[in-house]
C-alpha cells in the first residue's frame, strides 16, 4: 500500500502530512516516487535481464532528472560513482555486466544504488536478504545500516528474521494474520517480550544452550483464515493463555513504558 500498489480498505497512510490516496496527478506521483523507493525480495527477479547494469542505474537518474538531459559523461560518471557508493568495485567492469553475472548480494546492491540515485527518503525493503546466503548477508545489511545515516534515509524493513530486525531498526512492529500485536523500542521489545506471540516468535529462535527437544509454548493450532468479519484476538487459537474474552473481542492497546505498546487481555490496566 505504501508502494501504491493497492489501496488501503480502512484508514490513511499519510507522506509529508498529505494522504498518499490524493496523489494522483502524474507530477505528483514523480515526485512520490523519488521520495519513497523499494527493494524487493528476489534480486533474481527485479532486475531486467535483458539490460545492463548501468541501464538500471542510469534509468532512475533520467527518469528523475538528477543529470543533465543528454550529458552522457556526466551520467557515465554518476553511474560509476554510485556502483562505488555500494561496493561494486570497478564500477566500469560492473555497469557492463548483465543482471545474470551477478550474485544475489550484488544484484541487492544494484537496487540500493538505484535508491540512492534518486535521493529517497524511505525504502521499503522486503526481506531484502531472505533469498541471499548467510555468508553474504551481513555486507548487504551494512550498507544498509550506513546508507541509513549517511543518506538520512529511513528504512521500513520487513522481515520474519528478529535477529536482523534487532540489527536494523530502532523501532519494531510485531504482527500476526495483519494485527499489530507488540510494538516499541527494538532492544526494549526484544528483550521483554509481553505478548504471546512475540513470546513464542523469539523463543524460535536457535539457541545452542537449549535443548533441541524443549517444546515451544503455545505452539498449538492452525494460523486462522482471518476476515473483516472475524472478532477477538487473532492469535487466541494457539495461545496459551487465551479466555473466552480474548476470543470474542480485540483487545485495546496498553502502553507498557515510554515507548513500549502492546494488545493483550494479560497486561490491559
Amino acid at each position: 500500500m505504501i508502494a501504491k500498489m493497492y489501496a488501503p480498505t480502512g484508514g490513511s497512510i499519510e507522506y509529508r502530512g498529505r494522504d498518499i490516496q490524493t496523489i494522483n496527478k502524474k507530477a505528483d506521483l514523480m515526485h512520490y516516487r523519488e521520495g519513497v523507493q523499494m527493494v524487493w525480495q528476489d534480486p533474481f527477479g527485479s532486475l531486467n535481464p535483458t539490460h545492463n547494469i548501468f541501464h538500471h542505474i542510469a534509468r532512475p537518474l533520467i527518469i528523475h532528472k538528477k543529470v543533465k538531459p543528454g550529458n552522457k559523461k556526466e551520467l557515465q560518471e554518476r553511474v560509476y560513482d554510485l556502483l562505488e557508493q555500494v561496493g561494486l568495485i570497478p564500477p566500469k567492469e560492473t555497469a557492463e555486466k548483465f543482471p545474470h553475472q551477478l550474485s544475489g548480494g550484488q544484484r541487492q546492491r544494484v537496487n540500493l544504488a538505484r535508491n540512492i540515485a534518486v535521493g529517497a527518503e524511505v525504502v521499503l525493503a522486503d526481506e531484502p536478504t531472505s533469498m541471499l546466503d548467510v555468508s553474504i548477508r551481513a555486507g548487504v545489511l551494512n550498507l544498509m545500516e550506513e546508507m541509513k545515516f549517511e543518506k538520512q534515509m529511513s528504512l521500513l524493513y520487513i522481515t520474519h528474521d528478529i535477529a536482523t530486525a534487532r540489527y536494523i531498526a530502532e523501532d519494531i512492529a510485531v504482527m500476526y494474520v495483519g494485527h499489530m500485536v507488540e510494538w516499541g523500542d527494538t532492544d526494549e521489545v526484544i528483550a521483554n517480550p509481553q505478548h504471546p506471540y512475540t513470546q513464542l516468535l523469539i523463543s524460535a529462535v536457535p539457541d545452542p544452550s537449549k535443548s533441541i527437544h524443549e517444546k515451544l509454548k503455545g505452539n498449538k493450532g492452525e494460523i486462522p483464515l482471518w476476515t473483516p468479519e472475524s472478532a477477538g484476538c487473532p492469535f487466541a487459537g494457539r495461545c496459551q493463555h487465551a479466555t473466552d474474552r480474548c476470543k470474542e473481542q480485540l483487545p485495546g492497546v496498553t502502553q507498557l513504558s515510554e515507548n513500549h505498546f502492546v494488545r493483550c487481555y494479560l497486561h490491559e490496566q
